[in-house]
């Protein structure tokens, strides 16, 4: 099927259509990281449990997206938009006015059920209207949704909930949503080859949702409950790896599934899916873990960890632009190669952070880091996809992108846990120097000694105090930087798979 006969409308007002409710969906995903503790605070709630705003819509979003193919066959492509970004919608209308967090816990989940499925059908729709020879164009404006909106996120949440109230993160979704059903109702047109939907597979959508759901509470409470030494973490992981095997034999022979899992027999999907996953995780790991050092340690506001980011936006945007003209000229292989090398670079350099460092220090690496993106990106995602046949592009699209979103999930607990496991470990290498056989430790007492005893009788309590706070600070800085060489060196032993894709156009696209 051609791009022509699959939608008469311009290209450029096919992708408008799309990519405005696929940005806003992507923006709700980070944007809400730095307003947790606002929330918390808000509605009377620790923050442990104001992180099940981010949570529920982690798990309905994972959860439809491995079902966006299934129910595009079976509402047909515009209705299925226009449900869904209603369903958006009108989650984010109940986030707004929510009176309380349990009710705010909800109308994220119905957030994250309307904004699942976008990313996937904005892949999958630009994919088969674009020609092939104009695939990296259509990826280019896929990358401006979907990870310019995502970095963008602590930026914008962090300026919303230092200058407004933070409802306005939610706020502003709904005119969005209203102006994206209407360009969908007027420039989407239907599917002309639909598949036919015999059964509902329950088996396989109980198994995904139970699998999605036990995996995220397990990776959620993980740390709160010390992992595995807690009974019920151990009964609900195993259930968990159950749920997911029991969900990967039915899925592969089952006679309708939910997804077809042998797609991963193509080479491109698996390659690509791995480094796009791998791509999520590195750049989702300094999302979450730069925006709590910056206001943890170094004591800034929301809005300006937030800042901080934001150069990684500036140098996208102009890789987005020059990404085309370089995919025509180089390897698209190289350029992935180059890209896993400029995060390992850069990632290498958030590692040596410290209480001294400036505003200036942080922003450098973020530029660097935001070419490192756009360079794998948008060649992963011209690539990914197009060695399988139209009709499994919507497939395709659900389950690499919900690879994605779980390493996501994944990521958000494991560099948390790292972070804070690290710190401990290195509190009991650090104590060792609070000692009296410590000649640079007992100048240091008796300074702050000094200091105080002129007016008050605490002073020996609060100097001994003030050094072990400032023990806990560095144990706490040195396991940020452990755990930014560990994804350093993830990024660095990725560059060979880049040289694993074919770069060669399929026949039957």
């Amino acid at each position: 099927m051609s791009a022509a006969s699959e939608k008469s409308a311009p290209l450029w007002l096919i992708a408008i259509s799309i990519l405005l409710p696929t940005s806003f969906s992507c923006l709700a995903t980070s944007a809400t990281n730095v307003a947790v503790p606002h929330i918390a605070g808000y509605f009377g709630a620790t923050v442990d449990e104001a992180n099940w705003v981010i949570t529920s819509y982690m798990i309905a979003n994972a959860c439809l997206i491995l079902m966006t193919g299934w129910l595009e066959n079976l509402f047909g492509r515009k209705n299925f938009l226009k449900i869904f970004i209603s369903i958006f919608t009108i989650g984010s209308l109940i986030c707004a006015m929510a009176p309380n967090l349990n009710i705010m816990v909800a109308g994220r989940l119905i957030q994250g059920i309307g904004g699942g499925p976008m990313t996937p059908i904005a892949q999958a729709i630009l994919l088969s209207a674009f020609p092939f020879e104009k695939r990296s164009v259509a990826m280019s404006l896929f990358g401006i949704a979907v990870m310019i909106f995502a970095i963008l996120g602590p930026t914008f949440g962090g300026f919303i909930v230092d200058n407004a109230d933070w409802q306005w993160i939610y706020l502003i979704n709904i005119p969005v949503g209203i102006l994206s059903i209407a360009l969908v109702h007027s420039n989407i047109d239907e599917l002309e080859e639909r598949k036919k939907i015999d059964k509902i597979d329950f088996p396989g959508m109980v198994s995904l949702v139970l699998w999605l759901i036990s995996m995220q509470v397990v990776l959620d409470k993980g740390q709160q409950y010390n992992w595995f030494d807690c009974a019920w973490i151990s009964w609900l992981a195993g259930f968990s790896a159950c749920c997911l095997s029991f969900f990967i034999v039915w899925e592969l022979e089952y006679k309708n599934p939910l997804i077809n899992l042998r797609i991963f027999k193509d080479k491109n999907f698996f390659t690509g899916t791995l480094l796009s996953a791998s791509v999520n995780m590195i750049v989702f790991s300094t999302i979450v873990l730069l925006p709590q050092y910056m206001q943890s340690i170094m004591g800034y506001t929301a809005m300006i960890s937030g800042l901080a980011l934001a150069p990684r936006i500036i140098s996208s945007v102009i890789m987005i632009i020059l990404i085309n003209p370089l995919m025509r000229i180089i390897d698209n292989r190289l350029l992935i190669a180059l890209g896993f090398f400029f995060l390992g670079i850069t990632t290498i350099m958030f590692m040596n952070v410290n209480l001294m460092v400036s505003f200036n220090y942080i922003a450098i690496p973020n530029i660097l880091m935001g070419v490192g993106i756009i360079l794998i990106f948008v060649p992963v995602s011209s690539l990914v996809l197009g060695t399988l046949p139209k009709s499994e592009l919507s497939n395709g699209a659900s389950l690499h992108n919900l690879c994605k979103c779980t390493t996501m999930a994944v990521v958000a607990s494991i560099a948390s846990t790292l972070v804070a496991r690290h710190s401990q470990m290195h509190q009991v290498f650090l104590v060792k120097h609070l000692s009296v056989y410590n000649l640079i430790f007992q100048r240091k007492l008796l300074g702050l000694l000094h200091s105080f005893s002129s007016f008050d009788i605490y002073s020996h309590t609060k100097a001994n105090y003030h050094l072990y706070k400032s023990l806990l600070v560095q144990s706490k800085l040195i396991a940020y930087s452990d755990v930014f060489e560990i994804f350093a060196f993830i990024a660095f032993m990725l560059i060979p798979f880049a040289f694993l894709l074919n770069v060669k156009k399929n026949k039957q696209n």
